[in-house]
């Protein structure tokens, strides 16, 4: 099938209207993603330009940004969360299991939802046998963290014509990868229904940080002018906020403080409820009829 037969198009005006708990307006869903980078081959991004225009491997800066985060920006953010008793999605590759298993471990320990994301940094389209490689993650990650998986991003929200069906045949429940909507949609599979989680790429810190190189401000700024927009409309109709987050981008000293002022301000507000993404999935199917 392809991508856009799979989904129906419906207007949001023409939508069943939900409702959350306690008559809440917006659920705030936290994604917090780590990657197993691999310096001996071409990087996923850039923060220091090759000298000359030449990519060299191993290529050592580019690979240190992006272990900064493990090793020092994740554990700042997640020092943030606790302290707002908030649990996030972590997404990862199955390859954090063995390179970062603190990382699992302070996330099962925290009880944490755990995300699939390939089993390395690559593509879905590079992927040898896709089908073999959604299966082989979310065991592996099933295996370490004692959760089921039931959501997925591919790497750079990559999918081929395929991944739908072999996400629902793996146990996968949704997606990140269709960021079509404010609420989640329904994606129709081989296997029955996959469904979408409202991501974000405007407000995600990679493309404001890594790519629009916009001031350490923005991650706030961007998230919070979304947020006022979404808690309007979501007097009528609730709207699903992902804080969209990387740790070696939202957790360097220039930036943490804005990551904590979201959580500080977005904590004040009443109407505003902090879920997982499992938790988003579970109320939706409720809320708007879907068969369990």
């Amino acid at each position: 099938m392809k991508l856009h037969e799979r989904i129906r198009y419906q207007p949001m005006t023409e939508r069943k209207l939900l409702k959350l708990p306690g008559d809440a307006r917006v659920v705030v869903w936290t994604v917090v993603t780590v990657e197993v980078w691999d310096p001996s081959g071409p990087l996923p991004r850039q923060v220091l330009s090759a000298p000359g225009g030449q990519r060299w491997q191993p290529d050592v800066p580019n690979w240190c940004w992006s272990e900064y985060g493990a090793r020092v920006g994740f554990w700042r953010m997640k020092k943030i969360l606790d302290e707002f008793g908030i649990k996030a999605t972590l997404c990862i590759n199955a390859a954090v299991c063995d390179h970062y298993p603190q990382i699992v471990a302070a996330a099962r320990e925290a009880d944490w939802e755990f995300m699939g994301h390939n089993l390395v940094q690559r593509p879905m389209h590079l992927m040898e046998d896709e089908r073999q490689a959604i299966y082989d993650t979310v065991k592996q990650i099933e295996a370490h963290s004692g959760k089921r998986v039931r959501g997925w991003m591919g790497p750079g929200l990559t999918e081929t014509d395929d991944t739908p069906d072999y996400l629902t045949e793996a146990g996968v429940d949704y997606t990140t990868d269709w960021v079509v909507d404010d609420l989640p949609v329904p994606i129709e599979t081989k296997n029955g229904t996959l469904y979408s989680i409202p991501y974000s790429v405007e407000t995600n810190d990679v493309v404001m940080s890594a790519i629009q190189t916009q001031p350490s401000s923005e991650i706030y700024d961007r998230i919070m002018d979304q947020f006022e927009c979404f808690y309007e409309e979501g007097a009528e109709q609730p709207r699903i906020l992902s804080v969209c987050s990387h740790p070696y981008l939202s957790g360097v000293p220039h930036r943490i403080k804005y990551f904590r002022k979201i959580y500080e301000d977005l904590a004040k507000r009443p109407g505003v409820v902090f879920w997982t993404g499992d938790e988003v999935i579970d109320w939706y199917k409720q809320a708007a009829g879907e068969s369990a």
